[in-house]
C-alpha cells in the first residue's frame, strides 16, 4: 500500500525548499527526496519545476 501523507496541501517552508534545492544539488533521485521532505513525489517534482531545479532521472 503507498505511503499516506496528512500534509495534503500544505505550503512549502523555507527549511523545506532550502533540503529541496540542497538534495537536488547532490542528484537524489525524485523517490528519495520525496521520501526525505514526507511529501508526494508530485509535489516534489512541481515544486522543483517551478524553482528551475533538475531532477535527477535514477533507473
Amino acid at each position: 500500500m503507498a505511503e499516506k501523507f496528512e500534509r495534503h496541501r500544505q505550503p512549502w517552508t523555507p527549511a523545506e525548499l532550502h533540503k529541496l534545492h540542497t538534495l537536488a544539488k547532490k542528484g537524489m533521485g525524485l523517490k528519495s527526496i520525496a521520501k526525505a521532505l514526507t511529501r508526494t513525489e508530485e509535489s516534489v517534482k512541481d515544486r522543483a519545476k517551478a524553482d528551475g531545479l533538475s531532477i535527477a532521472k535514477l533507473r
